[in-house]
């Protein structure tokens, strides 16, 4: 294998919920953000859902190239390339989140036979109303997912 090339994924794996990815969008200029929480919706598909007011949601709506870095544990180490778009403006229960959902027509697989993520990037949580908001959320994208 040519050195350029890295391996792919024919699906996207299956990670924990509390997964933080990170979310890369341009304006020319690569832009990275946390994520909280993406939710799988099929073998190529992923649904986040952003703040209204995010740059990187005005510059996903400009440029939809997007790139979606997870790392979750059970050894999930990808980076999903593909085409963003807005689901729904508004999220029932949270007016001021739009949902988003990524095309994926790339998954790079970073896993590594000397190494192995074991659990992904962690949050604490410090404010119980706004777990309460993201439980909300992902419950809604979970549901569009089927």
């Amino acid at each position: 294998m040519d050195p350029a090339d890295h391996p792919e994924l024919d699906v996207l794996p299956v990670w924990p919920q509390e997964t933080i990815a990170v979310l890369v969008t341009t304006d020319p200029a690569p832009h990275a953000i946390p994520v909280s929480w993406p939710v799988r919706a099929g073998d190529r598909r992923i649904l986040i859902s952003l703040k209204s007011d995010r740059g990187s949601l005005a510059r996903l709506r400009e440029r939809p190239e997007v790139a979606l870095l997870i790392l979750g544990g059970g050894n999930v180490a990808l980076c999903a390339r593909g085409r963003a778009s807005v689901l729904a403006e508004t999220m029932p229960s949270a007016e001021d989140y739009t949902a988003v959902q990524l095309d994926v027509e790339v998954i790079d697989d970073h896993r590594q036979s000397a190494f192995a993520v074991d659990r992904g990037i962690q949050r604490t949580v410090l404010d119980d109303s706004e777990l309460h908001a993201l439980e909300g959320r992902v419950e809604t994208l979970r549901s569009w997912a089927d």
